[in-house]
This record gives structure tokens, C-alpha cells and sequence, in this order.
């Protein structure tokens, strides 16, 4: 078997618009398998084909494409050319035999209890109808193998799909990470801290066809660099999905400082998020980025109380998505964990949430009130300060052919 075929699921909803879609869907594949032994990856009828080479590695083929989003379900499949107009006398009869023998060789040395053949004709103009060519090619698999036939609960389940001039073949399906592809939904700013929950939202964006750029605020030199380098691992691991990031670093310990000299204790935690909105509002504004990501949940810490929530939400103008507001921790650490962030994001580090925390934050903040203590504050002046020295490093994958590294970085500053 060298080809898969790959099957989408939401994109087929999409209209007119489809071939965009699909398009982009096309274009992520081929990135993502661009340093593989891979042939080609076109768009067919109503699937897309990926033909390897020789020395494509099933299993790191696999793998990539498990994490292309826009994908419903994968399988590795074989082929074989079919003629709708057969002119001779065998009819459709020949296509089937042909059919039926590259499954059975295919099937090697193989052995099962039971099984079933599930076909589709993408092409209606072949002269069989699918419950028809389910009972000619199994028939002939039973003959040769002497296999029992289960159509409720079989062991294994032979697919066969016909196209205008090949059939697909394969024996299994495995699944896809699902949602838009990456590059369909637009750009979007994600304040990614060091913990589990931020890398989450992100994700779920992504899912959802986002484009995520990551800004992360740190307290270095104030504290050690060991955030930013969370940070930097929590974005190589996550462009594993999206193939091309930014992360913005962002000093932040300074600003605290300031916070710390001119607001009351109880009121610094919403001040400090409130700063961070605005900064990470101006970095989404620069990159073309139409909304706000965070990783808050209800209730989980003190400034993320519905009251706290509202009052820092308010300083951005651009939409602030929480795709986690709902979960709870078990929930989050559970999709974590499936993701891959999880071992990263328990990693003890310093971040800048630590640092002049006040031991009894503020819970229900009014606005009136947090505007009045940020009267002390030069917001303007911080907000254009911590933008402008930001770093800027780009993250890619996979390893691109000219030869720059998985991950690799380019800093610069604003």
C-alpha cells in the first residue's frame, strides 16, 4: 500500500467555499510532510490522496497527519485503475476481479474470524450499486480465504471506494484531529503563560482554524529565565499543529514594580492583567490578529472571578475568546495531557503571576475603582515601553529543506 486517503468531515459542509478550504487543507499536508518521502498530495473526489515514495516512514507519515487539522480520518490504502466505459465483455466484472485480488494480496498472510466489505462509488456511473459490489468482492475474498461473513460485528472491515478511474482499498481508519485547517479562521493573540491551561486554549483555536500568536510576559532579570523557556517549549511543541508560530516576550517584571509603588495591594493582581490586555491587545493589533485569547476558567484563581473577569475584559476593544470558561481542572489537565503540553507545563519555573502577588488579591473589583488607582500609573508610557522591547521569536515545522531546524528561532526586536 503506498497511498493514503484522507477524509474530512466539516469541510464538506462548506458550500461554495469548499475549494478554499479544501485548498488550504491540501497546501497544510503537504507542508507537513514536505521533509518526507512523500510524492504527491492531490484533492480528488470528495477525499484527498497522499502517494508516498519507497522510503516514506509509515509511522512518522502517520503522526504528522494526525495533527493536520481539517481532517476527519486517514487511512493507508492501496489502488487499482478501473475502466467505466469497458468496452469488452466482461463489464464491471473485470474491474471487481482486479479489485478483489489486490485486497487479497494486500491482505498477505492475515487472518480474522469474520469480516465485511464497506463500499462507496464517489462515481455514480459505475454499473453496480454499492450493496452490489459489497457481496461481488466479498464473495470472492470468502472464496479465497473462507472467511465468515459479519455484517453486524465483524473482525475486520475491508473498505472499498471507487472513484472515476481507481478504487481505493484499505483496512482500518484512523482518526484525525478534526476541526478547520489551520489558516481558514483568521489570526488570533493568545496570552500564553506557563501553566496548563493557556497551551489548551490555544489549541482549541487552532482546532478551530486559528492562527495563534503567543504572547508570554516574564519577570527576567528580575527572576530567572526559566518562563521563557517554558514558553519557548510550549510553542515548538504546539507548532507541531499550526507548522508556523510567533511568540512575542514580553518584560513584565518592571511594570510590576511600578504597580506595586503606586496601587493598593488587594487591587495589583486586576491592575497587572489589566496592563497585560493592553499590551497583548497592541501586539494582536500589529500582526492583523482580530481577537484575544486567554486559558481563564470561572472561579479557578481570584482574579478570574465572573466581577474580576468583567473589569479586565474591559480595557480590550478587539474579542476576547476563554475557550476553557466552563471546564474544570481535571477536564483541562485531561486535554493536556492528550495534547502533549501536560509534562511541559508542571515543569517548576518563576513566572511573572508569582511575583508581588498580594496575599489577599481583590475578588470583586469594581471599575470605577480600578480605573481611579490606575490614575497613579503612566499606562500609556508602559503599555508602548513593554510593546516596543518585546522579542519576537518564529518557530517552524517541519525542518525546512534549506536547512533552518525544527523550532528554530529568529529574535529581533520591535
Amino acid at each position: 500500500m503506498n497511498s493514503i486517503v484522507v477524509h474530512y468531515q466539516e469541510l464538506a459542509l462548506k458550500g461554495k467555499n469548499r475549494p478554499w478550504f479544501l485548498g488550504r487543507l491540501v497546501r497544510n499536508l503537504r507542508r507537513a510532510l514536505s521533509d518526507l518521502d512523500v510524492r504527491s498530495v492531490r484533492a480528488l473526489m470528495g477525499r484527498i490522496e497522499i502517494v508516498l515514495g519507497p522510503d516514506a516512514a509509515a509511522g512518522e507519515v502517520s503522526d504528522r497527519i494526525s495533527r493536520v487539522f481539517g481532517i476527519a480520518n486517514f487511512s493507508f490504502a492501496g489502488s487499482t485503475p478501473i475502466d467505466h466505459g469497458r468496452s469488452d465483455t466482461t463489464g464491471p466484472t473485470g474491474d471487481l476481479d482486479a479489485i478483489a485480488a489486490a485486497i487479497l494480496k494486500d491482505l498477505g498472510d492475515r487472518t480474522c474470524t469474520s469480516f465485511r466489505v464497506s463500499a462507496k462509488r464517489a462515481d455514480k456511473r459505475f454499473p453496480l450499486t454499492s450493496p452490489q459490489i459489497e457481496r461481488e468482492v466479498g464473495g470472492r475474498i470468502k472464496e479465497a480465504r473462507e472467511w465468515n461473513v459479519s455484517l453486524d460485528d465483524p473482525d475486520l472491515v475491508i473498505h472499498v471506494e471507487l472513484l472515476t478511474d481507481q478504487a481505493f482499498y484499505f483496512f482500518g481508519k484512523e482518526r484525525g484531529a478534526g476541526g478547520l485547517p489551520t489558516g481558514t479562521a483568521g489570526r488570533v493573540a493568545c496570552l500564553l503563560s506557563g501553566g496548563i491551561d493557556s497551551p489548551v486554549a490555544a489549541h482549541r483555536m487552532m482546532k478551530r482554524g486559528c492562527t495563534v500568536t503567543f504572547v508570554h510576559f516574564h519577570s527576567y532579570p528580575i527572576l530567572s529565565r526559566a518562563s521563557q523557556e517554558k514558553a519557548r517549549q510550549l510553542v515548538t511543541l504546539l507548532t507541531r499543529w499550526q507548522q508556523r508560530s510567533r511568540v512575542y516576550l514580553v518584560a513584565f517584571g518592571e511594570i510590576q514594580q511600578q504597580v506595586v509603588l503606586a496601587v493598593p495591594g488587594p487591587m495589583r493582581v486586576v491592575v497587572y492583567r489589566r496592563l497585560m490586555m493592553r499590551i497583548a491587545e497592541a501586539i494582536a493589533r500589529a500582526r492583523g490578529a482580530q481577537a484575544l485569547v486567554t486559558g481563564e476558567v470561572v472561579g479557578q484563581v481570584a482574579s478570574q472571578t465572573l466581577e474580576n473577569l468583567a473589569v479586565i475584559g474591559s480595557v480590550a476593544t478587539l474579542p476576547i475568546f476563554r475557550p476553557l470558561i466552563g471546564m474544570d481542572k481535571d477536564e483541562i489537565t485531561a486535554e493536556a495531557i492528550r495534547i502533549g503540553t501536560y509534562p511541559i507545563s508542571i515543569v517548576p519555573d518563576q513566572d511573572c503571576c508569582t511575583l508581588f502577588t498580594p496575599r489577599n488579591p481583590m475578588t470583586r473589583a469594581r471599575l470605577q475603582e480600578i480605573e481611579a488607582a490606575e490614575q497613579a500609573l503612566p499606562i500609556d508610557d508602559l503599555v508602548d515601553r513593554a510593546v516596543r522591547e518585546s522579542v519576537i521569536e518564529q518557530f517552524e515545522y517541519p525542518r525546512l529543506r534549506q536547512g533552518s531546524e525544527v523550532g528554530s528561532k529568529v529574535n529581533q526586536e520591535v
